[in-house]
Formats: C-alpha cells, sequence, structure tokens
C-alpha cells in the first residue's frame, strides 16, 4: 500500500513567495491583484477571504491620510489609472504616484508587526520607512 504525502502549506509558502508583504513592493503587487482576490472570494475561496479581510483590515491600522486611503481606493479598488486617479483627487500622477508609495510603506509596516508578533504572516523582505 503506497504513501501518499500532502503538502499542508505549498499554498501558504506560495502566497508568501509572491507577496513579501512586509515591504511596500509586496504591499503594491497584493493591491493590483486585489480584483483577482474578489473573483477568488465569489468562487468560494477562503483563502481569499482572509486576504481580503488582512488588506482591509492593514490599510485600517496603517494610519493612512485621507488622500493616501482615497488614492488606494481609486486606483486599486477602483481601477482607475494613476493619471485618472489624480485628475480626480486633483493631483498630478507622479505625486499620487508618491502618496500610493507613502501609504504602502505605511501599510507594510502592519504586516512586518503582524509577522513579529505571531499573526499568520512571516518577513520576507525588509520594513520600510
Amino acid at each position: 500500500m503506497g504513501v501518499t504525502k500532502i503538502d499542508l502549506h505549498r499554498k501558504d509558502r506560495e502566497f508568501h513567495d509572491a507577496y513579501a508583504l512586509d515591504n511596500a513592493e509586496g504591499v503594491k503587487l497584493l493591491l493590483a491583484d486585489y480584483q483577482k482576490f474578489v473573483s477568488r472570494k465569489r468562487c468560494g475561496d477562503y483563502a481569499a477571504v482572509e486576504v481580503l479581510i488582512d488588506i482591509h483590515k492593514a490599510i485600517e491600522l496603517a494610519g493612512l491620510t485621507d488622500r493616501q486611503r482615497q488614492a488606494i481606493e481609486l486606483v486599486y479598488f477602483g481601477e482607475l489609472t494613476q493619471a485618472e486617479a489624480g485628475e480626480r483627487i486633483g493631483i498630478a500622477q507622479n505625486t499620487l504616484s508618491e502618496t500610493i508609495d507613502r501609504a504602502a510603506e505605511k501599510i507594510a509596516d502592519i504586516y512586518y508587526y503582524w509577522a513579529g508578533h505571531g499573526e499568520g504572516y512571516t518577513t520576507g523582505g525588509r520594513i520600510n520607512g
């Protein structure tokens, strides 16, 4: 009788390899895939639900300015280009890009904190800030 090995942590490793959430670039990659996680949630993927809950909680805890929050919401949740979002907010695209960068750093700090306190995340990069 053969033995079947099941890798129970494969999906976790793949997620952490794809998104190093303790740095701004990893957070921006996750935010760029936001709609993909929404679609997976609609198909019953509970892991996607957890990711979405966590990103919204991290945004809430990150102490973003109103402008940073609005930039994240328009570009990643509202699927506008940075130029379109900048126009809607009333700032230049390069300023909007810098605003998103600062917001992503603050969000990454939350994931870094969670990783250091056993909240289900590991560090794969470095803390920004």
